[in-house]
């Protein structure tokens, strides 16, 4: 458990560079040509994701940092170019792409844990603590670009071969993925699967090209552009010319959408229709199943997630609502999940998000998406899809809906309360508590001892629900204030 509890933690810190996604999103559409045609707000937005390896070093090394600091952050930085380059000096051959900026991350936030108070002697001390943290993962970076140039072709191979097979598999592979991604995220380990398919699966280059007085860009298989030079035409564009070709080439499936590669968005399309449609029919279902005397409050509660789900895509509130009290229909969940990518892919339709999939980005994308009109009736369909499942499922076999206290609830949906002491009383004192962090929607806990929570008092303060990870190690789902509440509890605790 200790081990898992690690990668909960890390997948907290991959939440930091994450977030800068929808802001690159948002300069780089609107600086396109279909939509303002500013070219230098839509570089800014693509100088976001030309550099996402980089930004990732820097995020999950103050992530995974004791306190936040910015020599973890430094430390970051010198790890991803130490790393980068020497591993490619050892073997051209080695691309670790994506995975230097999670590795370098890692490396660095370790190394600021370990040497931050760090004493020297004398006439070193200009060196001890902070300052020694760069020198610390740099020389840790060097010692893994070392081993990642002799044996990280292997691991590479392996992660190819796994995409691929998910990628080669038709539906099989895409039913996989979309069960996969709705089952990991109980455990908060559904970062990792994006880190693969959003960052790291396919490749293309970037290519500048100018029709009129107008300027566009697309991106191609490096292989086709291996046969392009500045000043021709593209193939199939009639009076373009071609202005730059990029250096590097941009990998992921996120990446590659954005920097208009018409293939890419197979891994992402599939969840407007679940987050969009799937997700408020099945509020709808948990609200109209429930006792009528509850009804008024569960609605009130259940709808109004269900409205964050269909505009930002923030889904987990509203997941965790009936993952523990019924398990099952968390699982009828990841397999309509799962139908959703197969049906998705089985009509060509190809979109994106920089966030989450919601209308916002639903809207925000559109322009960039192939056959996106055809996701409205999908939606539709599968919000009455959700909603008959998930009803007579419920009643068939009289399984239990969300409860809502009304003495907790006199507005009609549950509130989070923002009081650390409470919180601190129901998760066992200060002194039960060792650590806690926050994601998007969830607080992350080091404990000493899970069964000293007091779940009710809990619940009554606004919690979705409870995971537990052995007796150490647990979260508290909140929804979108789990940061700011885990602030005000570390505030309140000095830890």
């Amino acid at each position: 458990m200790v081990n898992f509890a690690y990668f909960q933690r890390l997948g907290k810190a991959l939440m930091l560079p994450i977030a800068t996604l929808p802001i690159a999103a948002l300069l780089l559409r609107f600086g396109m040509p279909d939509m303002l045609d500013i070219s230098f707000i839509a570089k800014a937005g693509s100088s976001i994701f030309d550099n996402l390896p980089l930004i990732f070093a820097l995020g999950i090394s103050v992530g995974l940092s004791k306190d936040g600091s910015g020599a973890a952050a430094l430390a970051g930085v010198v790890g991803y170019f130490i790393l980068t380059q020497a591993t490619i000096a050892i073997n051209p051959d080695v691309n670790l792409g994506f995975f230097a900026g999670i590795l370098a991350g890692i490396i660095s936030g370790h190394a600021y844990n370990y040497s931050y108070q760090a004493k020297m002697p004398d006439f070193l001390a200009f060196f001890a603590g902070k300052r020694l943290t760069p020198i610390v993962a740099g020389l840790c970076c060097l010692v893994m670009a070392w081993f990642c140039g002799e044996f990280w072709i292997f691991a590479q191979h392996g992660i190819d071969n796994f995409s691929a097979w998910i990628a080669q598999s038709g539906a099989i592979g895409q039913f996989i993925y979309g069960v996969m991604n709705r089952a990991l995220i109980p455990l908060g380990l559904h970062y990792f699967l994006h880190s693969v398919f959003w960052f790291s699966l396919g490749e293309c280059t970037k290519v500048s090209y100018e029709v009129g007085s107008s300027l566009h860009q697309i991106c191609l298989n490096p292989e086709v552009v291996s046969h392009l030079t500045l000043g021709q035409a593209l193939p199939n564009i009639d009076n373009s010319v071609i202005t730059k070709i990029a250096d590097m080439t941009t990998r992921g499936d996120l990446n590659r959408f954005f920097a208009g590669d018409p293939k890419a968005g197979v891994y992402m399309a599939w969840a407007y229709p679940v987050m969009m449609g799937g997700l408020p029919g099945a509020a709808l279902a948990l609200t109209l199943a429930s006792p009528k005397s509850k009804r008024k409050l569960v609605g009130g509660m259940l709808l109004s997630l269900a409205l964050t789900s269909f505009l930002t895509g923030i889904t987990e509130p509203l997941e965790f609502s009936f993952l523990f009290i019924a398990p099952v229909l968390y699982v009828i969940h990841a397999v309509l999940a799962g139908v959703a990518m197969v049906v998705c892919n089985s009509l060509g339709i190809l979109h994106g998000f920089g966030f989450s999939a919601g209308l916002i980005d639903f809207i925000l994308n559109w322009g960039l998406a192939t056959k996106p009109w055809l996701l409205v009736p999908i939606v539709g369909v599968f919000f009455v899809l959700y909603f008959v499942i998930f009803y007579f499922v419920i009643k068939i076999f009289k399984l239990p809906t969300p409860e809502v206290d009304e003495a907790n609830d006199k507005s009609g949906s549950q509130q989070v309360t923002m009081d650390p002491k409470a919180y601190i009383e129901a998760l066992g004192g200060t002194d039960n508590i060792v650590s806690v962090d926050a994601c998007i929607t969830r607080l992350r806990l080091g404990v000493h001892d899970c069964n000293l929570f007091d779940d009710d008092a809990l619940k009554e303060l606004g919690a979705k629900g409870i995971v537990r990870i052995g007796a150490k190690s647990a979260q508290v789902i909140l929804g979108p204030k789990a940061e700011s509440i885990a602030n005000s509890i570390k505030a309140s605790i000095g830890k």
